[in-house]
């Protein structure tokens, strides 16, 4: 049967002046006073000293009884601190509750004892595979940075939260003056340095100022996944170039699963800004579709083009023609090879009739200077996440050298 919050105070009253009259006619010398008496207002043991382990077993008992005596919220208050803890936190609704109730429904006390099981929790949960999650990309006139922030569910990589951690992450690496550099050109981003990065959040859920790491835990905490900042890139065009992005699969703007990032150098200036802009953000497209390893022929390598060659042999000969035939077989096919992989040779998506080169060719007409591919690059959410789990090696990214 359910006390009512007047008699549960009742019945701690009553039970702690038991106990401590008790206590004084049994003769337990070390209490200031031979009775007292407990009500509405007097905090237990608060001006009485103790010089026994009796007494130190009584006023032990005496505190497990404030409890009673606590003024507990009605029904609907504590509806009301639930859903207004689980608003600042998105804790699950048990352990909202669980919390609440530990720290006698202060909402303060709770949020900070949530926050000290989530991290406890997300630490827990750090060594299972994040394969899932987001690119961040963020850019200036001449300068990109994509990050990937990676979670175990793609129910989480949806979630407002994570989106807006990653969107921030990427951001902050823009403007992070560690993470600039001199010459134009393709650079990974540290992870140390990432980590390290400062951030000013303005979230309702996370806010405030502090490091990448300790938000990615914080992240992690709410939505009770691993959460990992994995890695991140930064592309410089010179200041006659241009950058430009796409993003695939994007939830909202800045934020996709897979990026393409590629700058345009001109000769003399970009004069004709608009012509390049168009141009650039259909290669980075193209980049995303056609997956290019290498930007020229020239930059294939050798290794790569001798394994390839065996492999096409090996595959002639069982047709059982001739030696001079197999041989144009294999040169054949090593062509093919060449479009599928190299940039500059790849059959232009937008429009097959041309390849890359003639489509620069026919760009550097229309703007009056000749124009060339600086750099590239494609990435992918949890690209090679499993062979560096069972192989702990790097992972190729395509990219012009």
């Amino acid at each position: 049967m359910a006390f009512s919050r007047a008699a549960k105070r009742s019945l701690g009253i009553m039970i702690a002046n038991r106990l401590l009259n008790n206590a004084s006619r049994r003769g337990f010398s070390g209490c200031a006073t031979s009775r007292i008496f407990v009500g509405e207002g007097v905090q237990y043991g608060s001006s009485v000293p103790y010089a026994s382990d009796a007494n130190s077993v009584l006023y032990s008992r005496l505190s497990l009884l404030r409890r009673f005596s606590v003024e507990t919220p009605a029904g609907s208050d504590q509806m009301s601190l639930i859903r207004q803890l689980r608003e600042r936190t998105s804790a699950p609704i048990k352990d909202v509750k669980a919390a609440l109730i530990d720290c006698n429904w202060d909402i303060e006390a709770a949020q900070t004892e949530l926050r000290k099981r989530g991290k406890v929790l997300a630490l827990k949960k750090s060594s299972r595979t994040a394969a899932e999650g987001l690119l961040a990309l963020a850019q200036n006139e001449t300068k990109a940075v994509v990050i990937e922030l990676n979670c175990e569910t793609d129910f989480v990589a949806r979630n407002e939260i994570f989106q807006y951690l990653a969107l921030s992450l990427a951001r902050q690496a823009l403007l992070s003056e560690s993470l600039s550099h001199d010459v134009s050109g393709t650079f990974p981003v540290g992870l140390e340095q990432l980590e390290g990065m400062k951030l000013n959040l303005e979230h309702p859920k996370i806010n405030g100022e502090t490091t990448a790491l300790n938000a990615v835990t914080e992240v992690a905490a709410i939505m009770g996944e691993n959460i990992k900042l994995r890695r991140g890139f930064s592309m410089s065009a010179s200041s006659s170039g241009v950058i430009s992005t796409y993003l695939h699969t994007s939830p909202q703007p800045g934020l996709g699963r897979i990026a393409g990032i590629l700058s345009l150098e001109v000769e003399g200036g970009n004069s004709k800004l608009d012509a390049l802009q168009r141009v650039g953000s259909e290669l980075a497209m193209h980049v995303v579709a056609a997956k290019p390893l290498f930007l020229t022929k020239e930059l294939v390598a050798s290794d790569a083009l001798e394994n390839e060659r065996e492999v096409l042999k090996s595959q002639a000969e069982t047709t059982g023609k001739s030696q001079m035939a197999i041989e144009k077989m294999v040169e054949g096919r090593l062509r093919k090879y060449m479009e599928e992989v190299v940039l500059m040779e790849q059959k232009f998506i937008v429009n097959d009739s041309v390849n890359v080169k003639t489509l620069l060719d026919n760009l550097s007409k229309e703007v009056g200077s000749p124009v060339k591919i600086g750099n590239f690059l494609r990435v992918g959410v949890g690209e090679g996440i499993d062979r560096l789990e069972t192989l702990d090696s790097s992972e190729p990214v395509a990219q012009a050298a």
